[in-house]
């Protein structure tokens, strides 16, 4: 018994190594703001890249801390959200099937919103409670921030179709 732990032990010292080697990351998710695509505890791999595509979900350094969310706006995107939670990129409506209830959420930025330079317009997919670039505190992240674009959520482990 001890010999099966001592083994296993190894086994996953040896697979988190590898990972973080090749550019990988394991992160733990904190809060609701991405439900129902995450929630709070999800443990998550992230693949090391700065270079996003709208609809992907990243996680960026803001002040210390790391933060999950959707890209919805790249460089150069004109972003607005409504009072309805529609967001429109380039002045067409953005088709969202993530989302379970669209929610204008808590926005302290005038809209529209020019996506600069080399940098992101995020969202959760929770916007009733996600803090994202719908906030001047977060504002659009610039891609030097990006430290990943989410691969898959390994804990709990996904549910397996019937």
């Amino acid at each position: 018994m001890l010999f099966t732990v001592a083994v296993s032990a190894i086994f996953t010292a040896a697979i988190v190594f590898l990972l973080l080697t090749y550019g990988f990351s394991v992160m733990r998710i904190y809060g609701d703001s991405m439900s129902p695509a995450l929630f709070d505890g999800d443990v998550v791999i992230a693949r090391k890249t700065s270079s996003l595509e709208r609809g992907d979900i990243c996680i960026f350094s803001k002040d210390g801390s790391f933060l999950c969310k959707r890209v919805v706006g790249l460089e150069g995107d004109e972003i607005s959200v409504d009072e309805d939670g529609v967001v429109s990129v380039n002045g067409e409506e953005l088709s969202e099937p993530y989302l379970n209830v669209k929610n204008a959420g808590n926005s302290t930025v005038d809209y529209p919103v020019i996506v600069p330079e080399n940098s992101y317009f995020v969202m959760g997919d929770n916007r009733k409670t996600s803090i994202d670039s719908r906030s001047a505190v977060v504002g659009c992240v610039d891609s030097r921030q990006v430290k990943g674009k989410l691969l898959i959520r390994i804990l709990p482990t996904p549910a397996i179709p019937e």
